[in-house]
């Protein structure tokens, strides 16, 4: 609302123009137009949008973030989430929410869109309906869900059936629609009822050059599924039905065939069973198959020229072929107590058919409204049990209209947008007149165009157009649509707002016999009353009624309850359809003035359906006709702007050091008074009992200015409050954060401490020292910790095992561990649960017939090379490089390895000093393969047996004592294990691998190209 907007973008409230004249308003409106989607009169239940607009609608439903409510029960509803009334800019859902407070405070309230034909009434109506359904029913209960579910869906429904394309608008409402939302005591939608009024049913048969059918039809073509196109005997072509033929090619926004899914499943959702729905889709094709019937006459007798037509509308209407036909040829009349079938004319047939086409159609319209009031009416609904029941009412209804041709239809769209504008006009003066009444403020006359003089020319009884064309009606004899306009003439010559060509006739736009004018409060408009009379009438013979009601579908049957009826029976003249729609105008205008009321007015900027085009001409036509101006004059009265004295304050008291941050003043008016002197506008306002007025919108520019400037540094003041309030917030939570983790870590590892005391307490009386005792899981922070503990742990245990082991037993022991830390994972068998005795040779058991003579050779060699203890010592077959195989044996000393021939009482054959010796390679099987690494390569390859027993491993052993011995020498032994082995036999390079064999009972080398292969048993 800052001034700098305004100037630069148009007022978004009108009543804060600086002048309230056309000019100003058209220019106000241009750039609204341009800029923003959607203005109004911000203290007004009234509210201008644009159609087509800059930006879409949906924007109304986008972000719904509703103003601020008093009603604790609404706020809850919308959320909690308060704003200021006055901060907001003006748009529909301020409206909207202003009109679900009014009902929430026990009151009945009502939005109404009013508008020239496509301006966007429709649309206006359905965003009403998503936003009551968006802010309502926070508990989400089922049946409430449901309820709005049915509202939304009949949106979609209605407009199938009642809307079509016009020159003016692709979505023309052809009916008008009233309803009635009911709410519960929590403001949750519970129900409704819808009103329909007047559906323009003469479309079903002709439609003006440019224009479609109801939407129902092209949808059901496109849309509908070969399946359901065959058996209603229908094809996809538009142009092979008369009734909806047009002349070229009509672009329409409509996506038919997407709309026929989507109503289909509005259907479903609604209530509508599939034989219901299957009905209502042979309802459409049955028109569409009247629409085809060619009449002719056979000498007197009338014929129809396509007989098989008929045979499928019997069949789409479940009823009998021959039935059809003669209620279509003839006509049963009763003279006194006979009974007679009066063949029609072509003319009189064509007539019927039509006629009977328009009311199956309005038949199924209104069945399909009290289809949906059935299913969404309050029901059982005790207001002393289930609390007050409010009413929010939505009308949708015809935008008045101006066409090349205007007919019956017309006459009443206009008669009823004139009887909304003399509701409007009454009802804005009258919530004016009380305002100032209640704030004590004094009323100013406002001189406005009062329309009930072209209301008393449409309604009057006995004088007015409709009571006329009543008289004309019922007069004996053939009337036609000229002697109706002679009637005019002659009782209305004189009024002010009705002319003729038999008037005026100098006025040449006007034909003769055919046309009169009616000064509309909208503008002038010209009639053709041709057609009224039969319109008026709206005759259908009772013959089609007869045969709907003797249809076999239960629907069909439902909707023609007067068919059941004789032929004898006298019945009462029905009321025309002119004052049939009057009355329900009447009861319309009383519904909404009982009522407190919200007001859409809907502009059309231009007749191209074009955002950014602004027809000068046509806008100030639709704001004179709309009465715009006469409500910013009336709203304004003097004064442009008002609001009660606590939302004042709480906007503007920070531009007065007297009322801020609070007062200390009696009341909230003593205090407005106080600033607005310090101001100095005490000159520019009245003041009320609740309310300030403002008279002109200077002030209230000049007092936004000052609020936006004090703004900034009440802003500054509280973002570095807040800011320093988070830090704070922030540091303490940090800190009380680091001292729990703190204390929680030293909590864990002191559970964890305790409870690896508490498992091993008894560790040391276990008979596996703690073997079995499974350790907890430690925290993280306690992982290195943990392992290092399992090392002490198992350190300990060893040392422990290793004390209960005797002395002499410790050098086996050790051996063992290091041929385990070498074999372990290469070697299945490493003879560890035996006892190793290392020189088997020198064992009476292992070798009793030879021990005798290797003791002395042992004991020559201790004299002679002076060694300490013997390491390892067995019998081996060896190959050497020339392929020979031959039994030895082999002596390992702690200072050399020798070789001896068994057969020659262990002659030493070869000595190896130890530190000649570089390794050891074994194999990864069974075998007793064994080859000794030296420095000068001259490699020694042998595999070891046992006599008793024979299958025993000894590669363990001998693997074991020899790293033990160099380890105990601080020297490193290297232990290959592979297959095949490789080694060198005086610089020649060979392998020798292993290979089981089956009829093998000793292992055995032979030659290969590469080497040798040790040949072993199978078993």
């Amino acid at each position: 609302m800052a001034e700098q907007e305004s100037l630069e973008f148009g007022k978004a409230d009108f009543v804060l123009l600086d002048a309230v004249s056309m000019p100003e308003f058209l220019a106000n409106l241009r750039q609204l137009l341009q800029e923003k989607p959607m203005k109004n009169n911000n203290r007004t239940p009234l509210v201008v949008t644009y159609n087509p607009q800059a930006r879409p609608l949906q924007h109304i439903i986008k972000n719904l973030q509703p103003i601020l409510q008093d009603d604790p029960s609404l706020s809850q509803a919308l959320g909690d989430r308060p704003l200021l009334a006055f901060r907001q800019p003006p748009n529909l859902k301020r409206i909207l929410t202003s009109n679900y407070r009014s009902q929430s405070r026990n009151t009945k309230a009502g939005t109404q869109p009013c508008s020239e034909s496509g301006a966007g009434k429709t649309e206006a109506s359905k965003y009403i309906m998503k936003y009551i359904a968006a802010i309502t029913n926070p508990s989400q209960r089922a049946e409430v869900e449901r309820v709005k579910n049915i509202l939304l869906k009949s949106n979609c429904v209605l407009e199938a059936f009642g809307n079509a394309r016009t020159n003016r608008n692709d979505n023309s409402s052809r009916f008008g629609k009233y309803m009635d939302i009911n709410f519960d005591f929590k403001g949750d939608p519970i129900g409704g009822h819808i009103n329909n009024y007047l559906l323009e049913k003469s479309r079903v048969i002709v439609q003006q050059p440019g224009e479609r059918s109801f939407h129902s039809f092209y949808q059901l073509l496109q849309g509908g599924s070969d399946q359901i196109l065959r058996s209603l005997h229908l094809q996809k072509d538009f142009s092979a039905y008369n009734y909806i033929r047009t002349r070229g090619q009509l672009k329409c926004s409509i996506n038919d065939g997407a709309e026929f899914k989507a109503v289909a499943d509005a259907m479903k959702v609604i209530g509508f069973k599939s034989e219901e729905i299957q009905t209502v889709y042979k309802i459409l094709a049955a028109i569409l198959h009247l629409g085809n019937l060619k009449f002719s006459v056979d000498g007197d007798t009338p014929v129809i020229e396509n007989g098989k037509v008929v045979s499928i509308i019997a069949d789409l209407l479940s009823t009998k072929s021959d039935m059809v036909e003669k209620a279509l040829l003839f006509r049963t009349v009763a003279t006194g107590r006979d009974v007679i079938d009066k063949q029609h004319t072509e003319q009189e047939a064509t007539y019927g058919r039509d006629a009977f086409a328009k009311a199956i159609y309005e038949r199924l319209f209104c069945w399909i409204v009290t289809r949906i009031n059935n299913v969404i009416e309050v029901k059982n609904y005790d207001t002393t049990i289930h609390g007050k029941n409010t009413v929010i009412g939505v009308l949708d209804i015809y935008g008045f209209e101006i066409f090349d041709n205007n007919s019956f239809e017309q006459f009443c769209i206009n008669y009823c947008n004139e009887k909304l504008q003399q509701l409007f006009i009454q009802l804005v003066l009258k919530q004016e007149q009380e305002e100032y009444q209640r704030e004590g403020i004094p009323w100013k006359h406002i001189d406005y165009f009062n329309n009930q003089i072209i209301v008393d020319l449409v309604e009057q009884q006995h004088k007015g157009i409709i009571a006329i064309l009543d008289d004309a009606c019922m007069n004996v004899g053939k009337v036609t649509d000229e002697m109706f306009l002679e009637a005019l003439n002659s009782k209305l010559g004189k009024h002010a707002h009705f002319s003729s060509r038999k008037l005026c006739a100098a006025d040449k736009i006007l034909e003769f016999d055919r046309d009169f004018r009616i000064k509309h409060y909208a503008g002038d408009v010209i009639y053709s009353v041709t057609g009224f009379i039969d319109k008026n009438k709206d005759t259908l013979f009772q013959d089609f009624k007869r045969l709907m009601y003797n249809s076999s579908n239960s629907v069909l049957k439902m909707m023609w309850p007067e068919g059941k009826l004789s032929i004898t029976e006298v019945t009462k003249r029905p009321l025309t359809a002119a004052t049939l729609f009057k009355n329900s105008m009447i009861a319309l205008v009383d519904n909404l003035a009982s009522k407190e009321p919200y007001y859409v007015r809907c502009i059309k900027p231009n007749d191209k359906k074009s955002s950014q085009l602004f027809d000068e001409q046509r806008c100030r036509h639709q704001v004179e006709y709309l009465g715009l101006l006469e409500n910013v004059r009336v709203r304004r009265a003097g004064f442009a702007y008002r609001q009660t004295y606590e939302k004042f304050l709480h906007r503007y008291k920070m531009v007065s050091e007297f009322t801020w941050p609070n007062h200390d003043l009696p009341s909230d008016k003593e205090a407005v008074k106080k600033l607005i002197e310090c101001c100095g506008f005490q000159n520019d306002v009245a003041y009320g009992k609740t309310k300030i007025f403002i008279r002109t919108p200077r002030t209230l520019f000049t007092l936004e200015e000052l609020h936006a400037k004090m703004l900034v540094g009440i802003v500054l003041f509280l973002q570095k409050v807040w800011r320093g309030t988070l830090a704070r917030l922030r540091y303490k939570r940090t800190r009380a954060a680091l001292t729990i983790i703190r204390h929680y870590r030293r909590y864990k590892v002191k559970s964890y401490i305790c409870e690896v005391s508490r498992r091993f307490h008894n560790v040391k009386s276990m008979k596996d020292y703690g073997k079995h005792v499974k350790w907890p899981i430690p925290p993280k922070v306690l992982c290195r910790f943990e392992e290092s503990l399992h090392a002490i742990y198992h350190r300990w245990r060893a040392n422990v095992l290793i004390k209960s082991i005797p002395p002499e037993d410790l050098p086996q022991l050790r051996a063992k561990v290091a041929a385990m830390e070498l074999l372990k994972g290469h070697r299945a068998d490493m003879g560890l649960q035996r006892a190793w005795e290392g020189n088997y040779i020198a064992s009476k058991q292992d070798n009793p017939q030879n021990t005798g003579s290797f003791i002395p050779v042992a004991n020559e060699l201790k004299k002679k090379d002076k060694y300490m203890n013997v390491l390892f010592s067995c019998h081996v077959r060896k190959v050497n490089r020339f392929s020979k195989v031959e039994d030895r044996a082999i002596f390992i000393t702690d200072r050399h390895l020798y070789k001896m021939d068994p057969m020659k009482h262990y002659k030493v054959m070869k000595t190896i000093p130890l530190y000649n010796l570089t390794g050891l390679s074994v194999s990864n099987g069974k075998d007793q393969l064994v080859v000794f690494h030296t420095k000068d390569n001259k490699d020694l390859i042998v595999c070891l047996f046992s006599s008793q027993p024979s299958n025993e491993s000894r590669i363990g052993e001998l693997v074991g004592v020899l790293a033990h011995h160099f380890r105990s020498e601080k020297r490193h032994l290297q232990v290959h294990v592979t297959n095949p082995v490789q080694c060198s036999l005086h610089g020649r390079k060979c392998t020798v691998s292993v290979e089981t064999r089956i009829n093998q009972s000793q292992p055995d080398f032979t030659k290969n190209r590469s080497g040798f292969i040790l040949c072993v048993p199978g078993n």
